[in-house]
Parts: C-alpha cells; sequence; structure tokens
C-alpha cells in the first residue's frame, strides 16, 4: 500500500491522457453498501477474467505431459509457478489502481521508443503463441467430441472468440458473466475427474510442498518443468490485468484507491 500514498488524487492528475480501455473505463458500478462483502463482490469479475487465461491448453499440456510421465514428481514446480504469477498479477493490479495506468501505458511512458517496440513486440509474440495454442487445442477437443475437421474446428474457434468479444457492447459484466460461468463448468468437471480418478492424497500433499532434486539431474524433467513455468506466468495476462481493474467505477482517490486495492482477489 505504499504505492499508493505517493500517487496523487484523482483531481490531481492529467486527465487529457487517454484512460485505458476508454470504451469501458468506470463503467461498472459497485456497491456501496456498508457490507464489505457486497462491496467485495463488485470486485471479483477483473480476477476472474484473468484466472481464464491460466485455464487454457497451453498451461494444461506441460501439467498433464508432467503427471502422466513422474507422477506427482512436479507439483511442487505447479506451486512456484502460481505463487508466483499471484505476485506478479497483484503488481500489475496495483499499478493499475494507483496510477491509473495499464502496463503498457506505463512502459510507453517510462522507457525509449525502441525499448517499448521491443516490449510490444514481446508481448505480440507471446499472445501469438499462447493462441496458436488455443485455437489448435480447441480445435482438437472439437474433433475428439464430435469428428469435426481440425480446419473446420479452427474456424469455429476463431468465430466463438468473435461473438464473445461482441460481449463487451452490451457491457463488461456480460463478459464477465460468461467467464464466470465458464470457469465455473471447468471447476465442476475438473471436481468431478478428481473424484473418478481417486489421488493418493499423501504424495500429492508431499510432493506440493517439497521440492524434489530429481528434477536437477534429469533434463527431461527440468525442460518440463521450465515449460510449466513458462506456461504459467504469462506476461500479456499482466497487461491485461492492469487495464481491466479500471472498469470499476471507485473514488480516484487515495482512500477509494486503497480499498479497491484491498478488495481485488
Amino acid at each position: 500500500m505504499e504505492l499508493l500514498t505517493s500517487i496523487p488524487d484523482a483531481s490531481e492528475l492529467d486527465h487529457g491522457r487517454r484512460p485505458s480501455l476508454p470504451n469501458v473505463f468506470s463503467s461498472v458500478p459497485i456497491s456501496r453498501s456498508g457490507s464489505l462483502w457486497r462491496r467485495a463482490l463488485g470486485f471479483v469479475g477483473p480476477g476472474f477474467m484473468v484466472a481464464v487465461g491460466y485455464m487454457i491448453p497451453a498451461t494444461g499440456r506441460p501439467i498433464s505431459h508432467a503427471g502422466s510421465r513422474y507422477g506427482y514428481t512436479l507439483l511442487f514446480v505447479i506451486m512456484a509457478s502460481n505463487l508466483m504469477a499471484i505476485l506478479l498479477q497483484s503488481l500489475a493490479l496495483k499499478l493499475g489502481i494507483a496510477s491509473e495506468r495499464d502496463l503498457a501505458q506505463a512502459c510507453r511512458e517510462r522507457y525509449s521508443r525502441p525499448t517499448s517496440i521491443l516490449l510490444w513486440l514481446f508481448a505480440e509474440i507471446a499472445i501469438a503463441a499462447c493462441d496458436l495454442a488455443e485455437v489448435i487445442g480447441s480445435a482438437i477437443a472439437l474433433q475428439l467430441l464430435f469428428h469435426i475437421p481440425l480446419i473446420v474446428g479452427v474456424v469455429i474457434t476463431s468465430l466463438d472468440v468473435l461473438l464473445i468479444l461482441l460481449l463487451e457492447h452490451r457491457g463488461f459484466r456480460y463478459l464477465e458473466a460468461l467467464v464466470m460461468v465458464l470457469i465455473g463448468t471447468i471447476a465442476v468437471l475438473f471436481g468431478i475427474e478428481i473424484v473418478l480418478s481417486r489421488p493418493e492424497w499423501l504424495p500429492i500433499l508431499h510432493h506440493l510442498f517439497v521440492p524434489s532434486a530429481a528434477v536437477l539431474r534429469n533434463s527431461d524433467m527440468l525442460y518440463i518443468a521450465i515449460s510449466i513455468l513458462g506456461a504459467t506466468v504469462m506476461p500479456h495476462n499482466l497487461y491485461l490485468h492492469s487495464s481491466i481493474v479500471q472498469t470499476r467505477d471507485y473514488p480516484r482517490t487515495i482512500p477509494g484507491k486503497r480499498e479497491r486495492s484491498a478488495g481485488q482477489p
């Protein structure tokens, strides 16, 4: 919270600069109820929007590969990767709240033009690589479930993404609601899979908190661990989070920003 004490109130900021996502900036009202929980519920949408970025084929593929080859051994890598991602996402949302700038705007203002262009290119490459895995993964899923040819599955996946993005014109909450439903569906299905697979809980708890030295001795295991880390900590999610936290209509003052920062999951 020390960052917030050095940020001026909204009245002192230069409002001539274009806000992040101007069409939905400060468009989602927040309850003014005295109940902390009711106010907190108004802040969970951006958290779900970012969470869905970690529930994709690009993330699941190396994790499932690690489980099929090495059992529970690499669970600590998954835990550590997620803790690192949580830290980075929390820093990204605090940047968006405190400075009223997303990460891209902050980079453009703070770095030289060549550096900003290089960061933009890296972000575009990361997004393209992630989208490639998602589109192909969705097409393979459609083929396995409904015997749809891969090329048709790619077209269907691309079109449904465009349809989902159209929901933004109806209001940002519609987009968040759809994402919450999708995440809830995935959570239920994962829960069913856990029950049916009957995992060994004691080895899970052991490898979840105790790293294995075999990771450093086995090159194949090390490569999979690196792929898990790379698939979990995604730079484009940091740009997204620092931007969509600004969709909430909260007071652009130090107390308002402090409440917003504390209420974001």
